[in-house]
């Protein structure tokens, strides 16, 4: 286990840190830090997981958002208490033996290149943003049969949401509404649009 500054994580994450090249973990840490400057509204989990896969490295998506919400701590951490990468570097190496020299090596390396665009944020709690619609995708498709109706020819709307949640992490959501359904849904919208016109 590794503390910092009230944290702790298990070491098995750090270890996977480590499995990392560290080409792909600079660029997971490059996502985080343009989440936290509010470049990019999250850092898609599913999609660096996919990347990891595809470079031969196997963690699932739990541990790929775990490698994602040490990130994120360690930079807002060292943002609120204004750490220099030497000083973040030290404090990791003293928490556990298990971080690797190459993923401390790109921890410095990304916080000496971008630390300072963060200290320069006037308000540090801002870095922690609310749930954010990032993509909305739609069709109208035709339900032809099922198990218990030969005929069906039943149209349906199918949704999918990408969410980026208060952690920064990128997930998809999807939905079937039945034409009522969808009715229903696209006249709240109306009325919301019509209150905004007000505003």
């Amino acid at each position: 286990m590794f503390e910092l500054v009230g944290m702790s994580s298990d070491d098995c994450s750090v270890e996977n840190i480590g499995q990392l090249p560290p080409d792909l973990f600079a660029e997971s840490c490059q996502q985080v830090m343009m989440h936290l400057q509010g470049q990019i509204p999250g850092v898609d989990t599913a999609e660096l997981c996919e990347r990891f896969q595809k470079a031969g490295v196997q963690l699932n998506l739990e541990a790929v958002e775990k490698i994602v919400n040490i990130v994120l701590f360690l930079f807002r951490t060292a943002t609120k208490s204004n750490w220099t990468a030497g000083q973040l570097v030290t404090k990791l190496a003293e928490g556990s033996s298990k971080w690797s020299k190459p993923a401390l090596q790109v921890i410095q390396r990304i916080w000496n290149e971008q630390g300072k665009l963060l200290h320069s944020q006037e308000d540090p709690s801002r870095m922690i943003t609310v749930g954010q619609l990032v993509d909305f995708q739609w069709k109208l498709a035709m339900a032809i049969s099922s198990d218990t109706c030969r005929s069906l020819n039943y149209p349906y709307i199918s949704m999918t949401l990408k969410v980026a949640n208060s952690s920064g992490q990128i997930t998809s959501k999807s939905f079937e509404m039945t034409i009522p359904q969808f009715q229903n849904f696209f006249r709240q919208f109306k009325e919301m649009a019509a209150v905004l016109e007000t505003v």
